[in-house]
């Protein structure tokens, strides 16, 4: 049997042993790589020369000065180009297509042209064929198509980075979507990890400070969970374990999980009746903006806090609202896709509850403690600059109450002291904040004053 096909969970070691004897795979595909992504880095040169060669204001022709501090843009925006990176992503599959995601969720590192069209990559990819997708279903189930569902689109519904949806009918009723993985994924997603192993060892120490400390084992992270991903019996385990927790809670909604239909590449799941977390669709469905926000922050605090398992790819394609009247928060969210999925251990979740306290109460000696605990700066580090630094970047954060606390702009300014200080970011808390500023941002696209 295949290496590829024998391997079943991310082994970095055995991944690098197995390619170190057929280096041909790895430059082949490097090479790809390094000819898509030069034709966009001298392309966004490209646009900086055009900016700065056309950069000087005309002449006011009021004859006023120009306006001292005025912000002056460092880029314009670009669509082409923005639609060029996300195309160049889409092409280069699926280990690059779940960077594009995860860079989707942060708008404090992407420009907003760019992250507008990475955004699609969440819900817009290209499916692969049907007969192949339907060859999978067969192989996997051990009976045909037509013997196993009662009815089912001949075309997919969806179309994600690691497979794609139908929908679909049993012979008993029920509605359901079936789960398709993408062929021939693992030799796929082992190459990429492979050079992205090799790159962060090599170009890590020419970050800046500690934006490159522990890149190789965020890249393992990302290994570990995309392996994880690809085996759908454990996302089927996932959602039960997460419906679980949230058994008795009816502003949670998980779908049912059929076993019998159930296989590593094929996932069959109870069909969702929900409409996207959008201002204009919960409007036409009737939902409460403000409660469906409600519903999602206490649901990810618990999840994060209370249970310690938590939804790690909480972007728009994987989660709906949903009407219920019988709730006492009336409204109801629907998680799906639970490839991605982390745990928090006890001592982490109450060093987590600690820290916000901390921050609220604005005790910064106390904070700068937790940073240590929770494993953001190292054992032994003197933290008595430091204290005075966290006070100065995050001092005015908070504002004069807990209703101005906001996620996104606590992770921008703590960005900065990455820099200066010995920051790391611990690999788990990667998916942690990851998992946050997504929430937060799909909460103020739908009730831009939500707090």
């Amino acid at each position: 049997m295949d290496f590829n096909q024998q391997l079943r969970s991310y082994d970095p070691e055995a991944i690098a042993r197995y390619y170190r004897r057929r280096p041909w795979k790895l430059i082949g595909r490097a090479l790809k790589i390094l000819w898509y992504f030069s034709g966009f880095v001298i392309g966004l040169f490209w646009d900086r020369w055009l900016l700065a060669d056309h950069s000087s204001e005309p002449d006011d022709p009021t004859g006023s000065p120009p306006q001292p501090g005025r912000p002056h843009s460092t880029h314009t925006a670009n669509p082409a180009r923005a639609e060029h990176l996300r195309k160049i992503l889409t092409t280069l599959g699926p280990t690059y297509i779940k960077v594009g995601q995860a860079l989707s969720t942060r708008p404090d590192l992407i420009r907003p042209d760019f992250l507008s069209e990475l955004i699609k990559l969440q819900d817009q990819l290209p499916p692969f064929s049907d007969p192949l997708a339907f060859e999978i279903i067969e192989r996997e189930l051990g009976a045909s198509v037509q013997d196993t569902y009662r009815e089912i689109t001949p075309h997919p519904v969806a179309a994600a980075s690691l497979g794609q949806v139908y929908r679909a009918k049993l012979f008993s009723g029920e509605e359901v979507a079936i789960k398709v993985q993408r062929p021939n994924l693992v030799p796929k997603l082992t190459c990429d990890l492979c050079l992205m192993r090799w790159a962060a060892g090599r170009f890590a120490p020419l970050l800046p400070l500690n934006l490159g400390h522990d890149l190789t084992l965020i890249v393992d992270e990302f290994g570990t969970k995309l392996f994880e991903e690809i085996d759908y019996v454990n996302e089927g385990r996932n959602a039960e374990r997460f419906a679980a927790n949230f058994a008795g809670h009816d502003h949670v909604k998980v779908p049912k999980i059929y076993w019998r239909f159930t296989s590593t590449r094929v996932l069959t799941l109870e069909w969702i009746h929900g409409c996207k977390l959008t201002t204009s669709e919960l409007r036409c469905s009737g939902l409460d903006a403000d409660a469906t926000v409600k519903v999602g922050v206490i649901a990810g605090l618990q999840q994060l806090l209370e249970f310690g398992f938590f939804h790690a790819d909480p972007h728009p394609g994987n989660l709906f609202a949903l009407a219920a009247p019988e709730s006492k928060m009336g409204a109801c969210m629907a998680y799906i896709d639970f490839g991605m999925m982390d745990q928090l251990e006890e001592f982490t979740k109450e060093t987590l509850v600690d820290a916000v306290v901390h921050l609220i109460n604005q005790d910064y000696n106390a904070l700068t403690r937790d940073f240590v605990n929770l494993g953001f700066l190292a054992p032994g580090t003197d933290i008595r600059p430091i204290i005075p630094a966290i006070e100065s970047v995050l001092g005015d954060v908070m504002g004069e109450s807990v209703k101005d606390f906001n996620f996104k702009t606590i992770t921008d300014r703590f960005s900065q002291l990455m820099f200066d200080y010995p920051f790391r970011v611990p690999a788990k808390f990667a998916l942690i904040i990851r998992s946050l500023v997504t929430q937060e941002g799909l909460a103020l696209s739908v009730n831009p004053d939500f707090k």
